[in-house]
């Protein structure tokens, strides 16, 4: 596939992300946030391995929108409600602190060194290696997502 033809499906696809946050964030207002991000560590667990794996592999340039577009309908269930959800987690005294170290912190560890986990394991020849520690990383969060709070329990914001 060319460079080209990767391009489109992306902006495509990321056009089609982003028309549906609002239905993914309408969806966790339904069923709550601990919801949505169990859907989202369940979901990304189970098919991040499988849909890189077919990404690689991938010909077709509808084949490949479709795999992309399953991925970010996964990330959706997190995506759409990351800021209410990490606000949701810390008193108002301390909101505005919380939510930054805690993103910066998380986006350092993990946004920073993805690109270098990657390259590593690729030039080390386990590329796959790689989509087993996005797997990982998912399962973590489906973990610490069982300890959410229960909708509208105890919750003062």
């Amino acid at each position: 596939m060319t460079a080209s033809t990767a391009s489109v499906i992306m902006t495509a696809a990321l056009f089609v992300y982003m028309l549906v946050q609002p239905l993914f964030g309408a969806f966790s207002d339904k069923v709550g946030r601990r919801t949505s991000m169990l859907c989202f560590g369940v979901l990304a667990t189970l098919f991040t391995v499988p849909i890189l794996s077919a990404l690689q592999k991938v010909s077709s340039p509808y084949a490949a929108f479709g795999l992309v577009i399953c991925a970010l309908l996964i990330v959706s269930f997190y995506t759409s409600i990351s800021g209410i959800l990490k606000a949701e987690m810390f008193p108002a005294q301390v909101r505005a602190l919380g939510v930054g170290l805690s993103y910066a912190v998380a986006n350092a560890l993990f946004g920073g060194s993805a690109e270098y986990v990657a390259l590593s394991l690729k030039s080390a020849g386990i590329e796959h290696a790689f989509y087993w520690y996005v797997t990982v990383m998912a399962a973590i969060a489906f973990l610490v997502s069982l300890m959410l709070h229960r909708k509208g329990k105890g919750l003062r914001l």
